[in-house]
């Protein structure tokens, strides 16, 4: 997937209200930027930690500029959450994840149940197919770690993918490294220990696990090859 050209680089100055960020520019301006990430963004929200920003030429967006990457470790790492859908599907249709390939159909945002909705449904000869994205861009050592705060959202995913393997269907929980430093992947137990015992479970009642490095550059982010899991 290809970024937006041009992206503007500075540096942080700080985040705050979750959803905002106050950068420096290279050419000295102060922004108010929107923060496309949910998490607490452990290791990549430093005050003076280098970045990158996109401007929107949408006239009616508040904030016209968006935090895309940061730059942690001597790598670049992507924090737009909202990106991350799209990375994964690019890297399903294209062949790259070899586990979820030989599907006629991908649709995204796909009703589960009276409250859920799940990132992606694949259809085909094989059946259907219920894909749950996460991004990942926490590391410790050199192992990936999700998630970076508690997620209760997260936790009725699992729960939602457990449902559908039980009444015959696959169920996919599918995270997405924004970094490539990681060697492998692993729940945060000290964040989040029922997410961790929640994935435990649903991994041994069939819900298939699966993980992917991606490659991210100023220009460009895309999947590159699967990452070993450590339950």
């Amino acid at each position: 997937m290809l970024l937006p050209p041009d992206l503007l680089p500075g540096r942080l100055l700080r985040r705050y209200k979750r959803f905002l960020a106050d950068i420096e520019l290279a050419d000295g301006r102060v922004i108010t930027t929107h923060c496309p990430n949910s998490g607490s963004m452990t290791g990549c929200a430093a005050p003076g930690i280098p970045v990158l920003v996109s401007v929107s030429s949408n006239p009616s967006r508040k904030h016209p500029y968006t935090w895309e990457l940061v730059q942690a470790d001597g790598i670049w790492i992507g924090i737009n959450t909202s990106l991350t859908n799209r990375i994964a599907r690019e890297g399903i249709e294209n062949g790259t994840v070899t586990e979820l390939s030989g599907y006629d159909c991908v649709r995204g945002e796909v009703p589960y149940g009276t409250h859920s909705r799940l990132d992606f449904m694949l259809s085909g000869e094989r059946g259907d197919c219920f894909v749950e994205v996460k991004n990942v861009t926490l590391v410790e050592g050199k192992r990936a770690l999700f998630p970076d705060a508690v997620t209760t959202r997260g936790q009725k995913h699992l729960r939602d993918l457990m449902e559908i393997v039980a009444d015959g269907k696959q169920g996919v929980i599918f995270f997405v490294v924004q970094r490539v430093d990681a060697e492998a992947v692993s729940p945060a137990e000290k964040i989040d220990p029922e997410y961790g015992r929640l994935l435990r479970l649903a991994a041994g009642r069939g819900v298939e696990v699966i993980a992917y490095q991606a490659m991210v550059s100023p220009t460009e982010i895309r999947l590159s090859h699967r990452l070993p899991l450590i339950l």
